[in-house]
């Protein structure tokens, strides 16, 4: 059973909806943010939490979001996974700050490859069933390859069988944007969406480029029902046109009553 997933990307100590590919340290203006919220984050998380919408992440996308973060996991204690900047030495508190899991991207690959070591030593200290992977990912040729640091550096991990199997001994969830497509609002990468459906032996969450109700019942069919959809930039919550939140949540409770 797939469902509508939410977010709470961070940037600056705002809530705001932002084009992944469009993040550069070195050209800060190329940024191109979509929607800036005048709500603050628990306005957010609590409205998650009384649509008792399980499972949606808190994304702090570079420096100045911590107190912001906290004031979302506040309002929902338990509700919400946290990531951005998550390391050995910080996951704990995060956790014991409300967070259901910590999500880990950057901290894991060094030097374009994964860093087993930390992961197994993090899953130690915190709990597999604490532990969700960042592995969002761009397009190399007929290849996805996990990108780092805010979506901007390629390792040489592909989305791949091997990939997924391997590092799914080691958390409970996937956590995969389509960085090409995130925050375009001009449809979900299908052929990425198969390829976790058919080789994901774990929890998935995909999220990019989702535009309309239709791209959930999409989700839903090609992801064989095994693929969680964050829909961002085209909720209307985040002053999108192509979703309305409501019809969302009504999607998730009519899943859950047919299974």
């Amino acid at each position: 059973m797939n469902v509508f997933r939410p977010c709470i990307d961070l940037h600056d100590g705002r809530v705001k909806q932002i084009v992944g590919s469009s993040i550069n340290d070195n050209q800060p203006s190329s940024l191109h943010t979509n929607f800036i919220s005048e709500k603050p984050p628990a306005w957010f998380a609590k409205k998650y939490r009384q649509d008792n919408l399980h499972g949606g992440h808190v994304i702090k996308l570079g420096k100045g979001n911590d107190e912001a973060a906290l004031e979302a996991l506040s309002t929902w204690p338990g509700g919400l996974q946290i990531g951005g900047g998550i390391n050995a030495k910080n996951a704990s508190s995060w956790i014991n700050a409300g967070a259901s899991h910590v999500i880990i991207t950057s901290w894991l690959f060094q030097e374009g490859k994964i860093e087993t070591d930390r992961l197994k030593h993090l899953q130690k200290k915190i709990g597999k069933s604490r532990l969700v992977i960042d592995l969002s990912c761009r397009r190399r040729g007929d290849d996805y390859f996990v990108v780092t640091d805010r979506w901007q550096t390629f390792t040489e991990i592909k989305i791949n069988s091997e990939t997924l199997n391997n590092l799914a001994k080691h958390c409970d969830e996937f956590l995969i944007h389509g960085v090409d497509v995130e925050g375009l609002s001009q449809g979900i990468d299908e052929t990425l969406v198969k390829i976790i459906a058919n080789h994901c032996p774990i929890t998935a969450t995909y999220a990019g480029g989702a535009q309309s109700m239709e791209d959930l019942y999409r989700v839903n069919k090609i992801g064989q029902g095994r693929v969680h959809l964050t829909i961002g930039s085209a909720l209307d919550i985040f002053g999108g046109h192509g979703v309305h939140y409501n019809d969302a949540v009504a999607f998730n409770k009519k899943q859950k009553s047919s299974n």
